[in-house]
C-alpha cells in the first residue's frame, strides 16, 4: 500500500513522540486491530493520520480506567459513528445508550481510583509522621 495523499501522515516514531506512548505499544495496538496503521509506505513502514493521533490519545485516556481492548475498540467505533450527538432520552440511539453505559463504567472506575488515591495519601501522611518521629 502506498503513502496516502490529501492528508498529513506520521511515521510511527512521530506518533510515539506526539502521544508519549512507546513504539512497542503502538505496534501492539496495530497488531491486535485496535489502531491499525492508516497506510504503509512502499517499504512497509506504518503511516498514521491526524485522526489516528486523536484515537490514540483517547486510548491513552481509557487505559487507566480499566477498559479492555475490545471495549476500547467499541468506544472508538461509537465515537466515530457520531453516537451521542442526536440527543438524549427518547431521541437517543442504541449507540448513544451504549456510550452512556461506558460513561457510567468510567465514572465508577474513577470513583474507585479516587478512593484508592485517598488511601494512598493517608498512608503517605502516616509514613511522614513516623519518619519525622512525631506522634499524630
Amino acid at each position: 500500500m502506498a503513502e496516502q495523499t490529501g492528508g498529513s501522515t506520521l511515521h510511527i516514531g512521530e506518533l510515539a513522540d506526539k502521544t508519549g506512548l512507546s513504539l512497542r505499544t503502538i505496534r501492539h495496538y496495530d497488531d491486535v486491530g485496535l489502531l491499525p496503521a492508516t497506510s504503509r509506505t512502499e517499504g512497509g513502514f506504518r503511516l498514521y493520520s491526524d485522526a489516528d493521533v486523536e484515537s490514540l490519545l483517547l486510548i491513552k485516556q481509557m487505559k487507566p480506567l480499566g477498559f479492555s481492548l475490545e471495549e476500547m475498540a467499541e468506544i472508538l467505533a461509537l465515537i466515530a459513528s457520531g453516537a451521542g450527538r442526536e440527543g438524549v432520552g427518547a431521541d437517543a440511539s442504541p449507540n448513544s445508550a451504549r456510550l452512556g453505559d461506558f460513561l457510567e463504567q468510567a465514572v465508577q472506575q474513577r470513583a474507585k481510583m479516587a478512593r484508592n488515591l485517598a488511601q494512598a495519601d493517608d498512608f503517605i501522611d502516616m509514613l511522614g509522621v513516623r519518619a519525622r518521629g512525631t506522634a499524630a
